[in-house]
């Protein structure tokens, strides 16, 4: 699952996580717990609590929270399979041929791609996956040979393209098959598939009772729930333009996710230039109109998609399409510094 996405840098969820400690005066200061997991997505991932359970409680919901993520990580994996699993890997590797047995859960996410490919006007597309590969490959060479490094040329990228259309995924969910119609397309998930599987993780968390926990899956930021003392916790987003990371807008943000999309950490370098890992499917070349997009909604898996796909439309695309939607709320950080935010998003600026 190496679809490079750049989060909430690790310096603001140190200081996220700094201020989930922090209660009123009046309250008992309770020190997280946490456990941490290093298999799923390619990166790293904690389960945090601050209710002050005990460690057979933290113990049983940090596995069931392992459980969930290995599952997904499984089903949604491109690079590899897995034994007793029909995967996106063998999915995407038997395209063109006859329609594959999946478990429910897979079709159900893929279903619910198609519909984010709707409400996001086809920026959110898992059928992109051919372009992605070029990009892929060229990031994976830069970093094995950097004085060799290229970009994709222009006809690959077009070729590729050909080869992208969302109609190419068929989905029978009465018969959970799926099937890829064309031999050369592919699909890429990296822009839903950890904040979905989040969503599941935090989904049990809140179904088994579970109050002050946070799920930080490689800086994919799910609260459940809000302090003991009941008020919410100041979340701070970094400053793009700043190497040291310092936040530059805090937020207090109770019960919701948050997730950064930016330029400035997963990149590579060709003749002098930048080239970050978010792809326009118009221009097939890294977006540019932003530094990062901070979305905070309730629900991960959308989090998730919109930081990827406002980050490829137009500030006035992107807010028209964010306040058509309930509680979904956007930061966005220009180049030159500036920064636009939803107006419910304002409400929850704190110092």
């Amino acid at each position: 699952m190496k679809r490079m996405k750049s989060w909430l840098c690790l310096c603001c969820v140190l200081g996220l996580l700094a201020s989930f400690v922090g209660c009123s005066s009046s309250a008992k200061k309770i020190e997280p717990q946490g456990r941490a997991f290093f298999t799923y997505f390619d990166t790293v991932s904690y389960v945090y609590s601050y209710a002050g359970d005990s460690e057979d409680s933290l113990n049983e919901r940090s596995a069931a929270v392992s459980g969930i993520l290995n599952e997904y990580h499984q089903l949604f994996d491109i690079y590899h399979e897995y034994s007793g699993i029909t995967n996106l890997c063998t999915i995407n590797k038997l395209a063109g041929g006859e329609p594959l047995k999946v478990d429910k859960k897979l079709v159900d996410f893929l279903l619910y791609s198609k519909e984010l490919y709707e409400i996001t006007d086809g920026e959110m597309n898992v059928m992109l996956g051919s372009v992605l590969r070029l990009w892929h490959d060229a990031r994976t060479a830069a970093s094995e040979d950097p004085a060799n490094a290229y970009i994709p040329s222009e006809e690959a990228l077009a070729e590729a393209k050909k080869h992208t259309d969302i109609s190419l995924l068929e989905i029978d969910a009465d018969n959970c098959t799926v099937r890829i119609t064309d031999p050369e397309a592919s699909i890429d998930v990296g822009a839903l598939g950890k904040g979905y599987a989040t969503e599941k993780a935090a989904q049990y968390l809140r179904e088994t009772g579970a109050e002050s926990y946070v799920l930080n899956i490689g800086g994919n930021i799910s609260i459940i729930g809000r302090k003991v003392d009941g008020s919410a916790w100041n979340t701070g987003i970094r400053n793009p333009q700043d190497p040291s990371g310092e936040p530059v807008v805090y937020f207090a943000l109770a019960d919701t996710a948050c997730v950064t999309s930016g330029n400035y950490e997963r990149y590579y370098i060709v003749d002098d230039e930048k080239y970050h890992h978010i792809i326009d499917k118009d221009t097939l070349m890294p977006a540019d109109y932003f530094d990062s997009i901070t979305v905070i909604t309730k629900n991960s898996a959308l989090a998730d998609t919109f930081s990827t796909a406002l980050y490829c439309m137009s500030y006035e695309e992107g807010l028209e399409l964010a306040e058509s939607m309930e509680d979904v709320e956007v930061l966005w950080i220009f180049g030159d510094g500036t920064m636009k935010m939803t107006s419910g998003l304002s409400a929850l600026v704190t110092e």
